[in-house]
């Protein structure tokens, strides 16, 4: 409701009014998603079923950058607004209402086989970390290991916050492409992100060093960007593919960003945490376009010196990331162990289908 009123505003104040409680509607999502997904998933999987959700992002922005871009060709921005904040009313929340279940044992799709595995993973999780008694809100803000992971949120939603609103006018100052053209090459970088978020999940589920994983995916996503922007007026196709590697930098972290701060917070802090992160972080989506603009406006619309901090930023989120290396990664010994459970169960069941 709130995305389609941004189409009938009609003066500044208007526009931050709606835009302020836009904000504050989606807030609630990302927390009680992460929380939903815990219920659905053991540790050892937890890293790829983040990312695998974390795609939406992607491909959301794979179909609306060209059909952004297609709306603007022969409409305003008004409409913008109105026809894309309409898609969540007509699709996404009857397949919610019709598909999300709390718990497995809610889910009238999930077979019995399947429902007993997957609690059974559960229950092996929670066996290794007995709850503990639940904790207050001071307890939550007294801990290091969520102000740090706070942190690292920030850092990256600067970055990618950045990247993401600027990205549209990098690619038209590459190519001077019209519109549509912008909105299709938009969306190359997103095909890519979706690539990256898979793969390095499931290399940090694999390995354990979630820590590592960020790092590694922050680090590329920091590089390519400053590259990508140095090399754009000369070498435009190249200035694409890098910049396409710096977005599925700056999106690859999530999987295993989330999934070590599901072991490094405390059990009976976690739901309080991850809403407290989600909140604080979040800022940086407002500190990374802000300050991107500012840049460019000191420096004659260069991108360059904004690219630089943008990368900065991504490169301090992922070295802050390692000091949650001992509690936040799992044992290889152990990682290996229980990457192996899901094959062996799939092949348990295979042999039991086909006696």
């Amino acid at each position: 409701m709130l995305a389609v009123l941004s189409g009938f505003i009609q003066d500044f104040t208007q526009l931050l009014v709606v835009r302020f409680f836009l904000g504050v509607a989606e807030a609630g999502i990302w927390p009680a998603i992460l929380v939903l997904i815990s219920h659905w998933f053991p540790a050892a999987e937890r890293a790829r079923a983040y990312a695998l959700w974390m795609m939406n992002i992607a491909i959301a922005s794979i179909i609306t950058a060209p059909l952004s871009g297609w709306i603007l060709s022969f409409s305003d921005w008004r409409w913008l607004f109105i026809i894309e904040g309409i898609f969540p009313f007509i699709i996404a929340a009857p397949l919610w209402w019709a598909l999300i279940a709390d718990h497995p044992r809610e889910a009238k799709w999930c077979s019995v086989q399947e429902r007993e595995y997957i609690e059974k993973g559960l229950a092996a999780d929670a066996a290794a970390h007995p709850q503990q008694e639940k904790l207050g809100l001071r307890q939550v803000l007294s801990n290091s290991v969520v102000w740090r992971l706070t942190l690292v949120y920030f850092l990256i939603q600067i970055g990618f916050y950045g990247i993401n609103i600027w990205l549209p006018h990098v690619i038209k100052t590459i190519t001077s492409g019209s519109s549509l053209e912008v909105g299709l090459i938009t969306a190359i970088p997103y095909v890519l992100a979706m690539f990256g978020l898979w793969y390095n999940a499931k290399a940090a589920d694999r390995s354990g060093r979630y820590s590592t994983h960020v790092l590694l995916s922050m680090a590329v996503g920091a590089v390519a960007l400053v590259v990508s922007v140095a090399t754009g007026d000369n070498m435009p196709v190249l200035a694409v593919t890098l910049i396409s590697i710096a977005v599925a930098g700056a999106l690859a972290y999530d999987g295993p960003f989330w999934a070590s701060a599901s072991r490094a917070m405390p059990v009976a802090v976690a739901g309080a945490a991850m809403g407290l992160i989600n909140a604080v972080g979040n800022l940086g989506g407002f500190v990374g376009p802000y300050v991107g603009g500012f840049l460019q406006d000191v420096t004659q619309g260069s991108f360059l010196a904004t690219s630089i901090f943008l990368a900065c930023c991504l490169l301090a989120a992922g070295l802050v990331m390692l000091t949650l290396r001992r509690g936040g990664d799992r044992p290889l010994a152990a990682g290996r162990s229980r990457a192996g459970q899901p094959e062996k169960a799939k092949a348990d069941t295979r042999r039991r289908n086909t006696l």
